[in-house]
């Protein structure tokens, strides 16, 4: 339906929170939403372009084939949008409001069923190329004797004739009137007078189920994966809600993610750091080689490129960096200190600053405040 970016539509930035993304779909619904616009066409039209923007934006697949690929992404997904009916989205948000629609002489229809989070814990490895994994979910399921009716075979529900199928009555108190749930059908607008033997007229029971998650190479802590359906089966037949799968990643021995790019600390020897050398660096495909130059410093940050993450959103993979710390040796012998102290002593001549600049200028500045301070 809409083609106009769906940043845009909600106004948001490309880097907003789901959080900004939520709150200014909220903004928007409650402005445009049909039960406040009393039929305007123009307003119908741009709540639907509101509640598609928001469908792609809050999903982290839909997101990202958006983000890479535009509105051709997303169709290609099957995540246009817009063509539910209002109340599978709103029903929650809106009900408290507008009574549900019951002022409208729309039929009571049965509840949507509930969206379910699972939290996952992926090794950094895991989130990185992507892994499938099993995971068991105690939800409600329908009821496959009665097909979720909860009538008995061979029978079925009747609508209540207390409320004629809305499943709500009106209260009238002078000039007002509050709708609220049938006290016969408690709001479900049908009588099950021969419920079903195995669910008990509920059209659903508890069970757990296997489910095979597809996680997607590159997610990172915070992404979240839709299954849609898998979710508590709805009341009376009504459709199942959504499992929402929650990803987090564990803490590495060696590597820090952030985005795209990795981070690591190696620790090379005096040795090295002074006359330069080659050194084995890990990286998630195995070991690769890093040449250290002559006289490098302690916090020395090189970058191996292409060496890090390919993010689920799309984009280029990102690099590793390789921030190297001087290590100090440690249980030396006499003979070992013996030769530390005779190269220590070796520097300590009058092109001493040439070997030592960093140090030397500290403490000349030392000395200069000093100075200063006593005069």
């Amino acid at each position: 339906m809409s083609k106009r970016d769906y940043y845009e539509v909600l106004g948001v930035s490309r880097d907003a929170s789901e959080k900004d993304v939520k709150k200014a779909y909220k903004r928007l619904a409650m402005k445009f939403h049909p039960d406040r616009t009393k039929g305007d066409k123009a307003m119908e039209e741009q709540f639907k372009e509101v509640k598609e923007a928001y469908e792609v934006l809050n999903d982290a697949q839909k997101k990202a084939a958006y983000d890479q690929y535009g509105h051709a992404g997303v169709n290609q997904q099957g995540g246009h949008g817009g063509q539910g009916d209002f109340g599978d989205i709103f029903g929650d948000v809106f009900g408290d409001i507008f009574g549900g629609g019951g002022g409208r002489g729309r039929q009571q229809r049965a509840a949507r069923g509930s969206d379910l989070r699972y939290n996952m814990e992926l090794t950094l490895e895991e989130a990185v190329r992507g892994v499938s994994k099993t995971i068991r979910i105690p939800s409600q399921c329908h009821c496959e004797v009665c097909n979720g009716s909860g009538a008995k075979s061979g029978s079925k529900a009747t609508t209540c004739s207390t409320c004629h199928g809305q499943g709500q009555v009106q209260m009238r108190q002078g000039f007002f009137a509050v709708n609220q749930a049938c006290p016969t059908c408690h709001g479900k607008g049908k009588i099950i007078k021969d419920p079903c033997r195995k669910c008990h007229g509920e059209g659903r029971y508890e069970r757990s189920k296997d489910l095979k998650v597809t996680i997607p190479a590159g997610v990172d802590t915070g992404d979240r994966i839709r299954l849609t359906g898998e979710g508590e089966a709805g009341d009376m037949g009504a459709p199942s809600g959504d499992l929402y799968v929650q990803v987090s990643v564990r803490q590495h021995a060696i590597f820090e993610r952030d985005g795209s790019n990795l981070y690591c600390e190696v620790p090379i020897s005096f040795t090295h750091a002074g006359i330069g050398g080659e050194i084995e660096v890990p990286t998630l495909d195995g070991r690769v080689k890093l040449k250290v130059p002559a006289e490098t410093q302690t916090g020395r940050m090189f970058r191996l490129r292409g060496k890090g993450v390919k993010s689920v959103r799309g984009g280029a993979t990102g690099d590793l960096l390789c921030k190297v710390t001087l290590e100090t040796p440690v249980k030396l012998n006499a003979e070992q200190k013996d030769l530390l102290q005779q190269f220590e002593a070796s520097l300590n001549n009058a092109s001493a600053k040439k070997h030592k600049p960093k140090s030397e200028g500290f403490f000349d500045g030392v000395k200069s405040f000093f100075d200063d301070l006593t005069k």
